[in-house]
């Protein structure tokens, strides 16, 4: 298993849930050390539904210790200079109206590429729910977006 690009994505779920970086790697960190203690040897396949239900506990439990800190301006990203940046704030606020389950499943199935099968595991939900619930939270935001663009 690649575990820098495994890496990557559990930061970026991490982050989305915490909303801030040094608790994020923090939270990455400790989900790496605990698969790598209790789960030595697991499969690939089997591992990345792992180290997400691992990461998601650990998000819980530092959510229950603290209270929420909200993003801060210096948190986002540079603003891409050929102006895609007003786009991507765009589907922010779109997506900010989601649901926090229904956000966590685009963030995991779209932005971290996490197969179908893994997030079947991890939801509890089956293949076929989640690939009607993906596509019906698409049209939303695409309705949304459109929305936004009209005057």
């Amino acid at each position: 298993m690649d575990l820098e690009a495994q890496y990557d994505k559990l930061y970026r779920y991490c982050y989305f849930q915490c909303k801030d970086v040094q608790a994020a790697e923090d939270v990455v960190q400790e989900t790496f050390l605990r698969w790598l203690e209790h789960y030595p040897g697991q499969k690939e396949r089997e591992a990345i539904p792992t180290l997400y239900t691992i990461a998601r506990n650990l998000c819980v439990d530092l959510a229950r210790q603290r209270t929420h800190l909200p993003l801060r301006e210096s948190d986002r990203q540079t603003p891409d200079p050929t102006g895609d940046w007003a786009e991507k704030w765009d589907l922010e606020r779109v997506l900010a109206r989601l649901p926090q389950e229904d956000q966590t499943l685009l963030l995991l199935r779209y932005a971290n590429q996490v197969p179908v099968q893994a997030l079947s595991k991890l939801t509890g939900l089956s293949r076929f729910a989640i690939y009607r619930k993906c596509a019906k939270l698409l049209a939303w935001c695409k309705d949304a977006l459109r929305e936004e663009e009209s005057p």
